[in-house]
């Protein structure tokens, strides 16, 4: 007796379709057990891929728009093409990989999963980061990193001004150049721990890791309990 065929793969034409529409179908078919969902002529709509929660791969083929991935746990996203703001925001779970730039606000307070962007990234990469790891292999503007609570971010290239603005733990890796530190932040010394991290991560992503000299930048903590004495401090940086 022939066995019925199981569908693991299945494609989305993004064309004519709501953000809504298009996340339905999504989400329908990963309750079904496909594992595998294409999704064609994106045209840079925003939200897609918004608050997935069960395990899917998700492919992209185009560029998407604001809030791509975002309140997710478990998805496997593949984006060819570009990001507006916001990718990943609140990620909680899962993996995401941007094969072009990302705008602003890229994994902004994301509390788990792995973000990657093998372009560039805008202002405020990875602000208020709860968790989890952003990678970008190239430039990430200013502010990126503000109030970073969690986690830890790789950048390849270099860093806008006030990088690492009032952070509070978790560690960032820069490769390139530094424009300038926010309030708060400090550089420490690589340790063995930290290489073998960057090879393991990097190296994932077809990055050798030995062509950068990584600066490690965390918190000083002096600004976690306000101190009377300590009050031209927290004025110098607000």
């Amino acid at each position: 007796m022939q066995q019925p065929t199981v569908l693991k793969e299945t494609v989305i034409d993004c064309e004519g379709l709501s953000t809504q529409e298009i996340n339905q179908r999504v989400k329908a078919l990963a309750a079904e057990g496909i594992e595998r969902v294409k999704l064609l002529n994106p045209a840079g709509k925003h939200n897609l891929a918004v608050g997935i929660v069960e395990p899917i791969e998700i492919e992209i083929i185009g560029s998407a728009g604001y809030y791509c991935g975002g309140l997710s746990s478990g998805l496997n996203l593949e984006v060819l093409g570009n990001c507006s703001w916001s990718l990943g925001e609140n990620l909680m779970d899962g993996q995401i990989i941007v094969r072009g730039n990302a705008s602003a606000n890229a994994g902004a307070t994301a509390s788990g999963g792995r973000i990657s962007i093998l372009g560039n990234a805008g202002a405020r990469a990875g602000i208020s980061l709860k968790g989890g790891t952003l990678i970008v292999a190239g430039n990430v503007g200013y502010g990126s990193a503000f109030m970073m609570q969690q986690g830890r971010i790789v950048i390849c290239g270099d860093a806008g001004d006030n990088l690492a603005d009032s952070i509070y733990e978790g560690a960032i890796y820069v490769g390139g150049n530094i424009a300038s530190l926010g309030a708060d932040a400090k550089l420490e010394p690589m340790t063995a721990q930290d290489w073998q991290f960057l090879e393991t991560e990097l190296n994932s992503l077809e990055i050798n890791f030995a062509e950068y000299d990584f600066k490690k930048i965390v918190s000083a903590k002096e600004l976690h309990h306000f101190k009377a004495q300590d009050w031209f401090k927290f004025k110098d940086a607000y």
